[in-house]
């Protein structure tokens, strides 16, 4: 396992998920993590899992990361908490589907604040930070951001191409700084509303993954390795890069 001793990570959406392995992930490598989530309870529950593992982890909650003012007030916090910011892992994701010809403007305008907008503040102002660090940005996109969604997520995956297209701009104003910023495209991870979708539709979740080369879902904990990994000096030579983690999905489209 890559090693992040005394490394400030910020991490958003630790209240479950691919947020909450992170959390766990991140702090076993030595880092010191500052998390944040809007949900109240589940932050709680994080806390309490990593503080048990021995973590050195803070959860500020609840955080609504839509917010421009409360995202500043957040990355103030964890400045006058840790003193400094190594690394920015922008996690949090909350989408919304329907499909295009009734989509709600309110469902949309939610998305692309949940998963766009909100991936924009936390950087934007975390930045003068990670310039005096010389830090990492990791941002979590989609597959969705490559191919295309599910039916209905439209934009989920206008959200998380942007996130794609933000990735590579932030790599080019960073690398004067010394700043590397990369992001991930999982594919189909058994996240819990993944999960309580198979539970609902078990044939449909089989013939999905049945399309992909290695035919299961991801777990989160194998997105939250690489990003350890892209974190770490290990990937110093990286940056600017959208890697792929679906099981082989993307490549075999065309079959």
């Amino acid at each position: 396992m890559p090693r992040l001793d005394d490394k400030v990570v910020l991490i958003t959406g630790t209240g479950g998920g691919q947020g909450r392995e992170a959390a766990l992930q991140f702090t076993a490598a030595g880092a010191r993590v500052v998390g944040c989530d809007i949900r109240a309870d589940t932050s709680e529950e994080t806390l309490a899992l990593v503080r048990a593992a021995g973590g050195d982890f803070v959860s500020m909650h609840p955080v609504d990361l839509r917010d421009p003012a409360a995202v500043e007030r957040w990355i103030d916090d964890c400045i006058a908490l840790h003193g400094r910011i190594d690394v920015l892992y922008n996690n949090a994701s909350a989408p919304r589907h329907a499909p295009v010809g009734s989509f709600p403007l309110d469902d949309w305008h939610f998305t692309i604040d949940s998963e766009l907008h909100s991936v924009f503040y936390v950087t934007r102002f975390a930045w003068p930070h990670l310039v005096a660090s010389r830090g990492v940005v990791i941002n979590i996109a989609s597959t969705a951001g490559i191919r295309g969604s599910t039916p209905g997520g439209l934009a989920h995956a206008t959200a998380k191409a942007g996130v794609i297209g933000m990735t590579k701009h932030l790599a080019l104003e960073g690398a004067p700084h010394g700043i590397r910023v990369l992001s991930i495209s999982p594919g189909g991870i058994e996240t819990p509303a993944i999960a309580a979708y198979g539970k609902a539709h078990p044939e449909d979740l089989k013939a999905a993954v049945a399309k992909n080369l290695i035919p299961r879902l991801g777990q989160p904990a194998e997105i939250v390795r690489m990003a350890l990994f892209l974190a770490s000096d290990d990937a110093a030579y990286m940056t600017g890069e959208n890697v792929v983690i679906d099981g082989g999905r993307t490549t075999c489209t065309h079959w």
